[in-house]
């Protein structure tokens, strides 16, 4: 397993379907996820530390685990098939539970979990970046610095 961290999200054009980048904390790797426009906004949010009014299905969560005396300890990337992600949360008590990868990270992001993924999956579905893709990456984080969360709902 490689820990990994989150680069941010954005919307891929012209599909206009968002994606999570991940990228290896120790490693040339790059490792994008499609997901959902709700998931791209609560990891935004999680990775802009934005407060809302009433907590989000992930603060919500996040308050559950710690309010059972649980702690999540690491999100797993398992596998993808057929460009279709696998993910699983493992708890401090032992307990591990599948998951979809978005609502993962955007729950380790509150947690300040660590994230990891199957040498596997970056095999399968990582990139390395090249000159040209770290110019296009710095880009990408130039549009992070500007993008809000609310610029991901429908």
């Amino acid at each position: 397993m490689r820990e990994v961290e989150v680069v941010g999200v954005r919307v891929e054009m012209p599909t206009n379907q968002p994606l999570v980048l991940l990228r290896e904390v120790e490693g040339a790797r790059y490792l994008p996820i499609w997901i959902g426009a709700v998931e791209a906004s609560a990891i935004a949010y999680a990775q802009q530390g934005t407060p809302t009014a009433r907590p989000l299905t992930h603060e919500l969560m996040q308050r559950i685990i710690e309010g059972l005396g649980d702690e999540l300890r690491e999100v797993r990337i398992l596998d993808v098939r057929e460009g279709i992600f696998f993910a699983v949360l493992v708890f401090s008590s032992g307990v591990e539970v599948e998951a979809r990868p978005s609502d993962s990270i955007a729950l380790a992001l509150r947690t300040g979990s660590r994230i990891v993924c199957s040498e596997d999956v970056l095999d399968e579905a990582g990139i390395t970046s090249t000159n040209e893709e770290d110019a296009e990456i710095e880009k990408f984080r130039e549009f992070l610095d500007e993008v809000e969360p609310e610029d991901f709902s429908e």
